[in-house]
């Protein structure tokens, strides 16, 4: 086995783990150990073969999760995953999620500069900003590939919305266009009355 290569686990029915490059039992926590430590592998069906490397990280997944302060699946983000199952988004939701992962970790080393340097600010919501929105454009680039009646009706209807604001403008323009003459009017009016009232005071010196 090369160096880089994964290393095989295989799973037997007595859900032992054997690792064949150690030639040793390990533990779901071993495992997770080793994916920590940059550390590859894939685990096998020891009986059929299959491949159930899914299974087990989702398994290591569940053990982190019950163990008490290290929680990293938000409630609403799981039932949101829950949602995507059998909808027309999950062909889009694995790619979308292995980016935002893939940046996060890219990214970790000059996050973690700015949690340990923020102050005054929220540090959790400033470093995310743009590449979620970046991620949420690509996402919805990728959806309308989907479901292009939706966004031609969505089209349609802001094309729609737009041509009725055009016609309020233009028929409030005329009144808009009067306002000041009426305006002009009034202030001719007050100034000849100021003007005939100092008449009227003069003629009575």
């Amino acid at each position: 086995m090369a160096k880089n290569d994964p290393v095989t686990i295989k799973k037997y029915a007595n859900r032992r783990l054997y690792n064949t490059g150690t030639s040793t039992y390990v533990t779901l926590e071993d495992l997770a150990s080793m994916v920590k430590a940059g550390e590859d592998f894939l685990v096998y069906d020891a009986k059929s073969g299959d491949d159930i490397t899914r299974s087990v990280l989702t398994q290591i997944i569940f053990e982190q999760e019950n163990k008490d302060g290290q929680n990293l699946l938000p409630v609403s983000f799981l039932r949101q995953l829950i949602r995507f199952y059998g909808d027309s988004m999950q062909l889009l939701v694995p790619r979308y999620l292995e980016l935002s992962i893939d940046t996060l970790s890219k990214e970790q080393d000059r996050l973690r500069q700015q949690l340990s340097t923020a102050v005054g600010v929220n540090p959790l919501v400033a470093p995310f900003e743009q590449h979620i929105r970046r991620n949420m454009d690509l996402f919805e680039k990728a959806f309308t590939m989907f479901t292009p009646f939706a966004r031609r009706e969505d089209n349609e209807a802001a094309a729609a919305e737009a041509k009725a604001g055009a016609e309020t403008a233009a028929s409030a323009a005329p009144v808009a266009a009067t306002a000041p003459a009426a305006g002009e009017l009034d202030e001719l009016k007050n100034q000849l009355s100021a003007m005939q009232k100092k008449i009227e005071s003069l003629s009575r010196k």
